[in-house]
């Protein structure tokens, strides 16, 4: 049998001083050795980030977090208000009792569920989500079509909803805007990941990290005829 590690790590996040919520620490338990869901991902920490910086918008919001493995920016939206669901492959039993763990440690009541990309089980049905979250969700080219199937079917449940995830910008791109089309997804907002990134954390971080928002296109084009209004 393989030997594992399992450690327990801090994430710290600061606001202005002018802020009355100046800062929250959350505490996640990562396995070494195990898989990819345990450990906490550059990824992760930028999207993360972005979820505090932007925690007004997330605050009394019902997030979804897909593939949240060790769900720091699902435990980052549940500190600063918001009603979370973390979710995860329905396959791995391991990656969603951690879930469970890491909730109990940081004192958060988070709905964790199994939710694998593509199958259409009965609890799906029921999500609303206001904001849907993924990091590092765009690693395997071969779960990319359920993976945006599973996007498109949760924004038409939600039509004001939008998705918001992080990746490495790597092989694999040309295939995403393909299947984004395909779904009927449209790109609303493209950020370099350590543009916002303090440089505490961007300095012991690498890659290039993109972050992006989607909604579906018909909702882009909505909003592009109210502009020009």
């Amino acid at each position: 049998m393989t030997a594992t590690t399992t450690t327990i790590s801090q994430h710290d996040f600061y606001g202005d001083e002018q802020d009355s919520e100046t800062s929250i620490s959350l505490s996640v338990i990562e396995n070494m050795k195990e898989e990819y869901g345990l450990f906490v991902w550059p990824c992760s920490v930028i999207l993360a980030e972005y979820v505090w910086q932007h925690r007004s918008r997330f605050r009394d919001s019902s997030i979804l977090e897909l593939g949240a493995g060790t769900s720091l920016p699902g435990l980052v939206a549940a500190k600063v208000g918001a009603n979370v669901t973390l979710t995860d492959d329905a396959t791995k039993p391991e990656v969603l009792d951690n879930m469970r763990r890491v909730c109990q440690l940081n004192k958060l009541k988070c709905n964790v569920m199994g939710l694998t990309w593509g199958v259409w089980d009965a609890p799906i049905f029921d999500l609303r989500p206001n904001i849907i979250l993924g990091a590092d969700v765009l690693y395997d080219s071969t779960a990319f079509d359920d993976l945006f199937a599973t996007v498109s079917f949760l924004l038409q449940s939600s039509p004001d909803a939008v998705f918001i995830t992080t990746y490495h910008n790597r092989s694999g791109h040309h295939l995403i805007e393909f299947l984004m089309v395909k779904w009927g997804l449209m790109c609303l907002k493209l950020l370099d990941g350590f543009s916002f990134l303090p440089s505490h954390k961007a300095s012991v971080l690498s890659g290039n990290i993109q972050l992006v928002e989607i909604v579906l296109s018909s909702k882009y084009q909505q909003l592009q005829t109210m502009t020009t209004i």
